[in-house]
C-alpha cells in the first residue's frame, strides 16, 4: 500500500521526499518505529468538510485540497475521509444518495465527485486515503419523511428503527447487513482506496430509558441463542466477517481497519478486560466484539479510540494502551491508537488537556511498545486550528521528517491467521 516517494512539501516549505519505512507489519514483528500518522476528516453534519452544506462544488474542492495539504504539512501520511455518513454517499453511488453535507439537500448531485477527487489528490500527495463508512446509521432525526424519496430507508421501511433521535437500520436483518455491505463495496470496487474503515457506531449507544425496538427481529432470528445480547454480538460478528472476507476477495490489497470505542471490557467485567472502569463496554453496549475480531484475524488493522489523559480516573490511557498492545500481539493485525486532540485546549476538558505537551506525552509512551504501529488523531479541523499548539508539539517532538505509510500486505500474505476467539 505505500507508494513510491515522490517530492513531498515538508513543514518548511521546502520539498523534500518522504522518507520509506522498510518494515512493514507483518504477523509477530512490527516496524522499528511507528509509521502509521492519520487524521480522521468528518463529514457528518459538516463536522470538519466541507464546512458548511451548499458550497459551490469548486469551494468544496478547495477547501478538502486544504486538508490534505495540512496533513502533508504536520507529516501526516494517511487521511481517513468519511464517505457514508448517514446512508447518504460522497461518490455517484448506485445503493444510496448524494450525501446532504454537501449541497444541504440529500439526492443532490453536487457537480463533482468527491471521493474519486480525494484518492487521486491524496496519492498525489503521498497520502493513502482511507474511506470511512458507517454501517447502521440512516439519519440523526427520526422523520424518514424528510430522506429523499427513493431512499432505500424508505423504500424498505421495515429495515429501520427509531432509537435515540435517531434513525438506523436493523443490524439483525440479513437483508440489511447484504445491503450495508454492497453500498460500502461499491465504493472499493469503484476506486483506488487504500483502506475500508469503520469507526465505533454498530448498535446504538445506549439510552436511558429507552429500548432498541428489535423484538421482532430478535423472535424471528434469534431462536439458537442463549439471550438477546448474544444474538445481537453474532450479527455484528457476521457483518464483520463477511465484509472482511468480501473486500479480500474484491481488492485483496485494501486494508479493513476498525476504530471501537477503547474500553472492550472491565477488568471487574471479564478477566481478559482492561485496567478500567469505563461507563461503556463495547462488547455488552454496542454488541461489538472487538477483542474476537483481532483474535479471529478478520482486520487488518484496529484503531481504538483511546480519547483519555494520561492517569485519567477509570480510564487511563496508560492502562488502555499495554492492553490494546497485548490483544493485538502475534495476530499480524496492525495497532494505530486514535488520539482526542479535539479535547486539546477545550476548556470544558480536564486541566491535562490544557498542556500543550499531553499528546505529545502520549506518543513518548506508546513508542515504548514495539505492537504500536502509529497514531490517528481526531480530527481534520483541530489539525488546521490547533488551538494551544497540541499537534505543533507532536510534529515538532515525534515527527522531525515526512515517512511513507508501512502500509498492510495482503491478509493472504500474512501467514496463518489467529483463531482463537475468545
Amino acid at each position: 500500500m505505500a507508494r513510491a516517494a515522490g517530492a513531498v512539501l515538508a513543514v518548511t516549505g521546502t520539498t523534500a521526499p518522504a522518507a520509506a519505512v522498510t518494515e512493514s507489519p507483518v504477523r509477530g514483528r512490527r516496524p522499528r518505529r511507528p509509521a502509521f500518522r492519520g487524521v480522521w476528516v468528518a463529514t457528518v453534519g459538516n463536522r470538519d468538510w466541507p464546512s458548511r452544506s451548499g458550497l459551490s462544488a469548486a469551494a468544496q474542492r478547495a477547501e478538502l485540497l486544504a486538508h490534505l495539504d495540512k496533513a502533508v504539512e504536520r507529516r501526516l501520511n494517511a487521511v481517513v475521509l468519511q464517505v457514508r455518513p448517514t446512508a447518504d454517499a460522497l461518490w455517484p453511488s448506485p445503493h444510496e444518495p448524494w450525501a446532504q453535507c454537501l449541497s444541504g439537500t440529500q439526492g443532490r448531485d453536487p457537480g463533482w465527485d468527491p471521493l474519486g477527487t480525494a484518492v487521486k489528490e491524496a496519492h498525489a500527495r503521498d497520502l493513502e486515503l482511507h474511506a470511512w463508512f458507517n454501517p447502521y446509521r440512516v439519519a440523526n432525526h427520526t422523520d424518514p419523511t424528510r430522506l429523499v424519496a427513493d431512499h432505500p430507508a424508505r423504500r424498505h421501511p421495515e429495515w429501520v428503527l427509531p432509537y435515540g433521535g435517531k434513525l438506523y437500520y436493523d443490524p439483525g436483518l440479513p437483508e440489511v447487513r447484504r445491503f450495508v455491505q454492497d453500498a460500502m463495496l461499491d465504493a472499493v470496487r469503484r476506486y483506488d482506496i487504500d483502506a475500508v474503515h469503520w469507526d465505533d457506531y454498530f448498535y446504538p449507544y445506549p439510552v436511558a430509558g429507552q429500548d432498541f425496538g428489535d423484538g421482532e427481529t430478535y423472535a424471528r432470528y434469534g431462536g439458537d441463542f442463549p439471550d438477546k445480547p448474544s444474538w445481537r454480538r453474532h450479527n455484528i460478528d457476521l457483518l464483520v466477517s463477511e465484509m472482511s472476507a468480501r473486500i479480500k476477495d474484491l481488492k485483496p490489497q485494501v486494508a479493513f481497519g476498525i476504530s471501537p470505542f477503547g474500553v472492550w471490557r472491565n477488568l471487574a467485567t471479564d478477566p481478559r478486560g482492561s485496567d478500567t472502569s469505563g461507563g461503556i463496554q463495547t462488547y455488552d453496549d454496542l454488541y461489538a466484539d472487538s477483542r474476537k475480531w483481532i483474535k479471529e484475524g478478520w482486520l487488518d488493522h484496529v484503531v481504538p479510540q483511546l480519547y483519555w489523559h494520561i492517569g485519567m480516573p477509570g480510564t487511563d490511557y496508560a492502562k488502555l494502551l499495554p492492553w490494546w498492545e497485548e490483544v493485538v500481539r502475534g495476530t499480524g493485525v496492525g495497532l494505530y491508537l486514535g488520539e482526542a486532540l479535539y479535547k486539546a485546549g477545550d476548556p470544558a476538558q480536564p486541566a491535562a488537556w490544557q498542556d500543550p505537551k499531553e499528546l505529545s506525552r502520549h506518543l513518548k509512551l506508546a513508542a515504548g511498545y514495539p505492537g504500536v504501529g502509529g497514531h490517528c488523531f481526531f480530527a481534520a479541523k483541530e489539525v488546521t486550528e490547533d488551538r494551544i499548539g497540541a499537534m505543533a508539539t507532536v510534529v515538532a517532538d515525534h515527527y522531525p521528517t515526512r515517512v511513507l505509510p508501512a502500509g498492510v500486505p495482503p491478509r493472504g500474505e500474512r501467514g496463518q491467521r489467529a483463531s482463537a476467539s475468545g
